[in-house]
């Protein structure tokens, strides 16, 4: 809810978290799993590093992004860092550049793992400009 124009709402019955009407993160109903909408390269980042962790979605959503990351085991700070960028991933292009001071935190924790690995969101950035990602 830290993150610019976010609200809370609920889809089939779960708690959503949405900017400008889209999803970009939701709750199971227990509560004990989340699920993020994350750029493919980023998706496929975290499923690497820690498959214990994050799961993709089932079928056509975990193919487009969408992923599950078990709560009790992601550290915070990482956390933070994927619902930033699953926020910036689905804001609009005007407010996420507005933004941006405030959803890039200093000394977050990375989910790369490799050196030289990009960083997330890079690529999403790069998609919607229609650069490549350096």
């Amino acid at each position: 809810m830290a993150l610019p124009a976010v609200e809370e709402k609920s889809h089939f019955e779960q708690p959503d978290f949405r900017v400008r009407g889209k999803i970009f993160a939701g709750l199971s109903r227990d509560g004990k799993r989340g699920t993020l909408k994350l750029a493919p390269e980023v998706q496929a980042m975290v499923l690497d590093a820690k498959p214990k962790v994050f799961s993709p979605a089932a079928g056509a959503w975990g193919r487009s992004g969408w992923t599950h990351v078990e709560l009790s085991r992601v550290r915070l700070a990482e956390l933070e860092t994927l619902l930033a960028e699953a926020w910036r991933l689905v804001a609009p292009r005007s407010l996420a550049q507005a933004s941006s001071g405030f959803t890039s935190s200093p000394g977050s924790a990375s989910t790369a793992t490799a050196p030289g690995a990009a960083k997330p969101g890079r690529a999403a950035r790069a998609r919607r400009s229609g650069r490549q990602a350096t």
